[in-house]
């Protein structure tokens, strides 16, 4: 009699769990609505939203390569297949264009479109969560004031079964929890709001903290670093490896400007969110800078920056640097750096100090690699330091030679274990991106 009760308790508790999965996986469609006219949003509302979809990255995200701006296409590879962003322009066939607000703040939130579909977390709706309701308001009147426009991005390539929506539910069970911003007594409104920016539409710990096998943030290590689009998304605040420890003036700086002389340039994933931020409201950057300062300052182990010669950053004439340069990768690098690296000239022709790189000192090879590879395209009119690509002239081995012996004499590190498969990893991505782009309907 005991053992059938058992069995009869698991039952229903079964049946209640699968109930309530089966709930949550479920989710109404939301009434389409006719396209609001543009003119019926207040200029001022659309303004502000335009600065916040700004801090959240969105053009980024949903452009592709060519493509007209907001109408998806983009492919955003991921450890379990490639997402294709998806049209967000009021187009009312292919965009959101017969979203209300409500559809639009339950994606935003969590994340399930008009429809009733479950998004992939890929869109960062586990940060977006915390948008206010007059912000969700401000960027729903930003984007049905955009141009509609008619695309069709290509359908996502993903294996069974994550390829069925319905699977994302269980992950928003496990994963998708609300963000905890309680007001903190001992911090100013700056902070507040900069935490705010982070945390939420800035999603910044997206990309900078490590994921798990079901690709979800690791949130007892938030900002200990973690990877985006085959780039090594550094850790920030007390984590951080780089020689020089960030405060919030120089994360002000970087961030609007996408360089700081004792920092390096924002390049891979991260430049597209410092020419997004260039556009926002400077005191919007500085909350965000003053709020990631307070994670903490890194231990700053690498080898001590050599003393400036002619600026900020700038390595001054050595005699004998060449010779400290360990190993087999001496003469590539009399042949390929040292002559921006040692020559004392500012940017953009001028490079900084080596001794100033995380991508040296760091905990990963991934974006020295990238930068060796597909050097820093000058960016009109800004000063910031240009490079070369040596991808095309530098085999895999003379590659890890030079990365090798950058690490030795910079790094002050052990070297990596994993310098040879992101070689191989960095070209085939390279390869990948060469190919044309995947085509759309418009």
């Amino acid at each position: 009699m005991r053992t059938r009760r058992v069995i009869a308790g698991i039952g229903i508790f079964g049946l209640a769990a699968a109930g309530a999965a089966l709930a949550l996986a479920w989710q109404p469609e939301i009434a389409p609505v006719p396209p609001p006219a543009p003119a019926s949003f207040d200029p001022a509302l659309v303004r502000r939203g335009a600065d916040l979809a700004l801090v959240g990255d969105c053009r980024t995200c949903h452009t592709a390569p060519n493509g007209a701006a907001f109408t998806g296409g983009l492919p955003l590879p991921t450890p379990f297949g490639t997402l294709y962003s998806t049209n967000i322009t009021p187009d009312p066939e292919t965009g959101i264009g017969r979203w209300s607000e409500a559809a639009f703040a339950r994606a935003l939130r969590k994340g399930v479109d008009r429809e009733g579909r479950h998004l992939y977390p890929a869109f960062p709706y586990d940060h977006y969560s915390a948008t206010s309701d007059d912000d969700v308001r401000a960027l729903y009147a930003f984007f049905m004031t955009r141009p509609a426009i008619a695309a069709t991005p290509p359908p996502n390539e993903l294996p069974f079964p994550l390829n069925i929506r319905l699977t994302l539910a269980g992950w928003k069970l496990l994963f998708l929890r609300p963000r905890d911003l309680a007001p903190d007594p001992t911090k100013d409104a700056v902070w507040h709001r900069g935490r705010y920016l982070v945390e939420g539409l800035g999603h910044c710990g997206a990309c900078h903290s490590p994921r798990n096998l079901l690709g979800a943030e690791v949130v007892s290590r938030a900002y200990e670093g973690g990877e985006a689009e085959g780039w090594r998304a550094y850790a920030l605040g007390a984590a951080s490896r780089a020689p020089v420890p960030w405060d919030e003036a120089a994360l002000t700086q970087y961030l609007r400007e996408g360089f700081h002389p004792l920092h390096g340039v924002a390049r891979g994933p991260m430049a597209p969110v410092v020419e997004n931020l260039a556009e926002v409201p400077r005191e919007e950057v500085v909350a965000m800078a003053r709020y990631l300062a307070s994670l903490g300052a890194g231990s700053g182990t690498a080898t001590p920056p050599l003393a400036p010669s002619s600026g900020p950053g700038q390595a001054p004439q050595s005699a004998g640097i060449q010779a400290a340069i360990e190993g087999a990768g001496t003469d590539l690098y009399a042949a390929t750096c040292a002559a921006c690296h040692e020559g004392g000239r500012p940017p953009p022709f001028g490079g900084v100090s080596l001794a100033l790189s995380t991508a040296i000192s760091g905990e990963s090879p991934r974006n020295l690699v990238n930068v060796i590879l597909e050097g820093l395209p000058a960016r009109g009119g800004t000063g910031q330091p240009i490079m070369p690509g040596f991808g095309a002239v530098l085999t895999d081995a003379q590659v890890a030679s030079l990365a090798a012996g950058l690490r030795r004499r910079f790094g002050g590190g052990a070297p990596w274990p994993d310098l040879e498969p992101a070689i191989r990893e960095a070209r085939a991505a390279r390869r990948l991106a060469a190919r044309p782009a995947a085509s759309m309907t418009r």
